[in-house]
């Protein structure tokens, strides 16, 4: 696509999307959306065979789906769903050819942590690794918090009352999420940037919560 003519269709969706997302929690908002496509561009610049648009539009459309994401009844899987409404938007744009439409498609499809389908392109790859960064680091931390104290967890506990506890329960902690789940990420990761900016991330949040370890148990020194 054209420079002049791909900058004013990134505009428009980038408009498109911040509106839907005002109704999303704020763990997954248009806020976390500009990290994780900033992320994107990021990797995107160390992967010279990936198509940058590619990746920015479907950074721009990975959580569309966000928006019951507290309701645990009601919710179904943000990536598979949310597919199906990216290719709704972009179907709109009648100067997309069904290529570009599909492989933004994928890419929203297949970001998920836990989800069926593991990324293939080297787009999908990108999406996926700039959505798991947002989970680590001092961001990763806020992020973790927040949610848990959504879902009125407590502030913190100990490694086996978090492990031994379901999610959205009064045990479902940050530390909890950290333990389960964003120590393991800079493994799962799928580009060498990516990896490389987890790992810095985790050690982070490696320090972060030995510290915090440490105050709630009353064996700081």
């Amino acid at each position: 696509m054209k420079d002049k003519k791909y900058k004013n269709f990134f505009k428009d969706i980038t408009k498109k999307v911040k509106k839907i997302l005002t109704k999303s929690p704020a763990c997954h908002d248009w806020d976390h959306t500009k990290r994780v496509l900033r992320n994107s561009q990021i990797i995107c610049k160390s992967e010279k065979k990936a198509d940058s648009q590619i990746v920015e539009i479907a950074s721009l459309l990975h959580d569309i789906a966000r928006t019951n994401d507290m309701n645990r009844e009601k919710r179904k899987c943000h990536a598979q769903n949310g597919a199906i409404i990216a290719k709704k938007i972009l179907s709109e744009y009648n100067f997309l050819d069904r290529n570009f439409i599909n492989k933004v498609v994928l890419c929203v499809k297949r970001h998920r942590y836990r989800g069926k389908e593991r990324p293939q392109s080297i787009e999908e790859k990108i999406v996926y690794d700039a959505d798991k960064l947002d989970s680590l680091g001092a961001i990763g931390i806020g992020r973790a918090f927040h949610f848990a104290g959504r879902i009125g967890a407590r502030l913190h506990n100990t490694e086996q009352e978090a492990l031994s506890s379901n999610s959205y329960t009064k045990e479902d902690t940050a530390y909890r999420e950290y333990l389960i789940k964003m120590r393991h990420i800079p493994e799962k990761m799928l580009t060498k940037t990516g990896k490389k900016i987890a790992l810095k991330r985790l050690k982070f949040m490696k320090l972060f919560f030995e510290k915090l370890n440490k105050e709630f148990s009353g064996n700081e020194k």
